[in-house]
């Protein structure tokens, strides 16, 4: 299970509105890359085959099977406060983060 706090969830759709094709929803993934190992991303996209389609807070997104190894249990934040980093993945899979907050081991 992953969660979508309600900050996030206004965000996302606030993003949806403005760049979500017709049909498109939320993809949450992990990447090879960043400065620990492993990078998250999140974009638009349409359902793939092998897709997971979760839900949380009234928001269904997608991810893919692998990258739900790595974000199973994780919580999904929007921070906009005056040092705010946007989107956060809160993981308690990971071993070590980066500062960046977008990048883990």
């Amino acid at each position: 299970m992953i969660n979508i706090t309600n900050s996030a969830v206004g965000q996302i759709r606030k993003l949806g509105q403005e760049k979500a094709a017709e049909g498109q929803k939320l993809r949450i993934f992990v990447e090879a890359g960043g400065c620990s190992g492993f990078e998250y991303g999140m974009s638009f996209d349409n359902k793939k085959e092998g897709d997971h389609v979760l839900s949380s807070n009234g928001v269904e997104f997608l991810v893919d099977a692998t990258s739900l190894e790595y974000l199973d249990g994780s919580e999904v934040d929007f921070d906009d406060g005056l040092s705010g980093k946007g989107f956060e993945v809160k993981n308690p899979n990971a071993s070590s983060t980066c500062g960046c907050g977008r990048s883990f081991n």
